[in-house]
């Protein structure tokens, strides 16, 4: 099992607005990269496509309230993966998440993909800070 974690990342949030937030497929589509086309998503499903590679569909396995959520590949996919976000109350409105990807690739495939992945989540908990912390930011 291939194991690619972001950066953790201090969030000027509280883990509940974070976990509330990502526990919805259709706020998760606003951190997507624009290699991601054709996004459609509900509360807790999503399917898109990465621009000239494959088609991917993702479900919420498990949600453990404002700690951690997993995400888990759904249907037909090239590899088998999980996306584990993880909350950290650092102080009052200060939250420290992570994105933690693990994919059950063989030798090479890990090696071909390795780096966009690690990219790919590092984008993903990047943009989550700055959409979060953005003026006006609203869950709704």
């Amino acid at each position: 099992m291939k194991q690619i974690e972001s950066d953790k990342v201090v969030i000027n949030k509280s883990k509940e607005l974070i976990y509330n937030f990502l526990s919805n497929f259709n706020n998760f589509g606003k951190l997507m990269p624009e290699q991601i086309i054709n996004w459609q998503s509900t509360d807790e499903n999503c399917s898109f496509t990465i621009k000239g590679l494959t088609d991917l569909s993702m479900k919420i396995k498990e949600k453990s309230p404002f700690n951690q959520i997993i995400i888990e590949s759904d249907g037909k996919v090239p590899f088998t993966f999980e996306l584990k976000w993880f909350f950290k109350e650092v102080e009052i409105n200060k939250t420290e998440t992570q994105l933690i990807f693990l994919a059950d690739l063989n030798a090479m495939m890990s090696m071909m993909v390795s780096k966009p992945l690690q990219n790919f989540v590092n984008i993903l908990i990047a943009k989550l800070k700055e959409l979060i912390e953005s003026p006006g930011f609203s869950t709704i």
